[in-house]
């Protein structure tokens, strides 16, 4: 089992990094800074969101400050909470189609439950699956 928790948590430390020495910023600028891939991008939101660190500003950027995410990354890690719990270990695209929310939301959702250290990931299978 991959340490997916440690990997989503230096993620966002790396964004916050970002965001602390210069402000809001647009999405592809932070990956560019980051140098992460979008789903790490997503992942990491959710982690500093479950923080209350940070918040979308506008459409497309991101600023260090209490997170305005709760309502959408919160509800949505439930539903990927319950899918998991149910089916045990499963892959984004199962979690997508079972919790019926995009990609993105999937992989913040995923985030803010490694912040909580709920999930762990078999690197083998490619798949998710709740902490024991």
């Amino acid at each position: 089992m991959r340490n997916v928790v440690g990997d989503i948590g230096f993620n966002a430390g790396t964004i916050w990094k970002a965001l602390n020495g210069r402000g809001s910023l647009e999405k592809e600028r932070i990956l560019e800074i980051a140098n992460i891939s979008e789903d790490e991008f997503y992942s990491a939101i959710g982690w500093l969101s479950r923080e209350n660190k940070i918040s979308r500003d506008g459409q497309n950027s991101y600023k260090l400050s209490d997170t305005n995410l709760t309502p959408e990354i919160g509800n949505n890690a439930g539903k990927v909470w319950r899918v998991m719990k149910v089916w045990g270990e499963v892959d984004v695209s199962l979690i997508k189609r079972l919790a019926m929310i995009d990609e993105k939301h999937v992989y913040s959702a995923l985030g803010w439950l490694a912040k909580e250290d709920k999930i762990c990931f078999d690197e083998k299978l490619m798949k998710y699956s709740l902490k024991e």
